[in-house]
C-alpha cells in the first residue's frame, strides 16, 4: 500500500461536497468500487480526498497514480482548479472564485518566469512570450470565460471576496441571495451585512434594494442631502475594506 499524506491545505482548497453529494458518492463507491485512481504528487494526495476518506473507512480498494508534471505547489493548485472548473455541480459563485484564484496564481508567476529566463538565458523573447501568454490568460474576459460567466458577474464575485462579511459569503453559497444582490449588500458596513444575513433571505433582499435605491439617488441627485450621505457611506465602506485588507497583509507579513 502506498503511503499517502493528506494535506489539510489541499483538502480545504476546494469547497467540500455537500452532505447530499457525499452520501451519493459513498453509495456509488459501495455499488461500483473506486473506478478512478487517486492522484498523488509524491506521497501527497492531490485529487480524491473524499474517495480516499470513504474507501479507507469502508475498506474499499483503490488505485493511485502519480502526476509527474507538478513542479511546485502552484502547479498543483492550477491543476486542481482546472479539474474542478469542469464540474457541472459547481455554482456560479464557486466557479468565479476558482477562476479568480487561477488568475492570481498565473499573474504572480510572470515575474518568476521572467527572472528564470533572464538568469538561464540571454534570449529576451523567451520571457516576453511567457509574459504575453500569461497576460492573455489573465485578462478579465479570459478569466470570465474560464468560469463560464459574464465579466460583470465575475466583477461582482471579486467584490464579494474583497468586502463581504463571512456571513454574507455563506448566504451566497447557500443560495439565499444572488451574486448581484450580494455585491450590492457588500457595499454596506460589515455590521449591517451581518445583520442582514442574520435576518435571512427577505432581509438580504431588502438590504440589496436599499443599496440600489441609494445609488440611484446618488446618481440623480448628487448634491442633495441624501446623495451626499450615500457618497459618504460608500467612502466609509471602501476605506473600511481597504483597512481590513491592509491588516490582513500585515498579519501575513508578521506571521512570515
Amino acid at each position: 500500500m502506498t503511503n499517502i499524506t493528506v494535506s489539510e491545505e489541499l483538502r480545504a482548497y476546494i469547497d467540500p461536497l455537500t452532505p447530499h453529494e457525499h452520501e451519493a458518492l459513498e453509495r456509488s463507491l459501495l455499488a461500483e468500487g473506486c473506478r478512478d485512481a487517486l492522484v498523488l504528487w509524491g506521497d501527497v494526495l492531490v485529487d480524491g480526498h473524499n474517495r480516499y476518506g470513504i474507501c479507507s473507512r469502508l475498506g474499499i480498494a483503490f488505485n493511485t497514480v502519480q502526476n509527474t508534471q507538478f513542479k511546485s505547489m502552484d502547479d498543483v493548485h492550477l491543476w486542481m482548479i482546472d479539474q474542478h472548473l469542469g464540474r457541472r455541480s459547481l455554482s456560479d459563485f464557486q466557479r468565479g472564485v476558482l477562476a479568480l484564484r487561477r488568475k492570481d496564481i498565473l499573474t504572480s508567476s510572470v515575474p518568476a518566469v521572467a527572472d528564470a529566463a533572464t538568469t538561464e538565458s540571454s534570449v529576451v523573447p523567451v520571457s516576453s512570450a511567457a509574459n504575453n501568454h500569461v497576460e492573455a490568460m489573465t485578462t478579465s474576459d479570459a478569466t470570465a470565460k474560464a468560469a463560464r460567466l459574464s465579466s460583470s458577474t465575475l466583477s461582482h464575485i471579486k467584490k464579494i471576496q474583497q468586502t463581504a462579511a463571512p456571513e454574507l459569503v455563506a448566504a451566497v453559497k447557500s443560495g439565499s441571495i444572488s451574486i448581484t444582490a450580494a455585491a450590492n449588500v457588500a457595499s454596506l458596513p460589515v455590521a449591517e451585512q451581518v445583520a442582514a444575513a442574520a435576518g435571512g433571505k427577505k432581509e438580504l433582499q431588502q438590504a440589496a434594494r436599499q443599496v440600489r435605491e441609494s445609488r440611484a439617488v446618488e446618481r440623480s441627485e448628487p448634491d442633495s442631502p441624501a446623495g451626499v450621505i450615500a457618497r459618504l457611506k460608500q467612502t466609509i465602506t471602501t476605506l473600511s475594506a481597504e483597512n481590513a485588507a491592509l491588516k490582513a497583509q500585515l498579519a501575513e507579513l508578521t506571521a512570515g
